[in-house]
């Protein structure tokens, strides 16, 4: 996985209890499969926006990633709700993801006995559709006067 460089994104993600922190790295492990197989893409920059940590390519549109303690049962993928982004994901993906608006892919945590290991805790969600959505977003700026950008 790619290490994290910015110490203000390292703190965030120590901040989250253990198995929040897993669930987001394993998001965050996404986000860069997902750039690096889209050509000519160029770097991620990993940052923090609005108190969260947050991807953008030159080309492409703002991904945050998070978990709240108003909400403990779920964590969130959120896309820039001015685009055309989540409603072309749940034009193309509305049986497999559940949809905050038209901001964010929700994950719900799955509640397992006690004395379930945690790789048994890791939700399975459908990896390459949401690579695709990452990707989407990471190239929004090139492929958004396409219908359906473009898929």
């Amino acid at each position: 996985m790619t290490e994290i460089k910015d110490p203000q994104v390292s703190a965030i993600f120590e901040k989250y209890p253990q198995d929040i922190q897993q669930r987001l790295l394993h998001l965050r492990a996404l986000i860069f499969e997902a750039a690096g197989e889209v050509e000519n893409l160029g770097e991620i920059e990993e940052t923090t926006k609005w108190g969260e940590p947050s991807y953008v390519s030159k080309q492409g549109s703002t991904i945050r990633i998070d978990w709240k303690e108003k909400n403990p049962d779920q964590y969130c993928i959120y896309f820039h709700c001015k685009t055309k982004l989540v409603d072309t994901f749940r034009e193309i993906y509305s049986d497999l993801f559940n949809f905050d608006g038209n901001r964010a892919i929700i994950f719900q945590i799955n509640r397992v006995e006690p004395e379930a290991t945690f790789g048994s805790l890791l939700e399975k969600f459908p990896e390459k559709e949401l690579k695709h959505c990452i990707a989407l977003s990471l190239n929004y700026h090139r492929i958004k006067h396409l219908p359906l950008l473009g898929v």
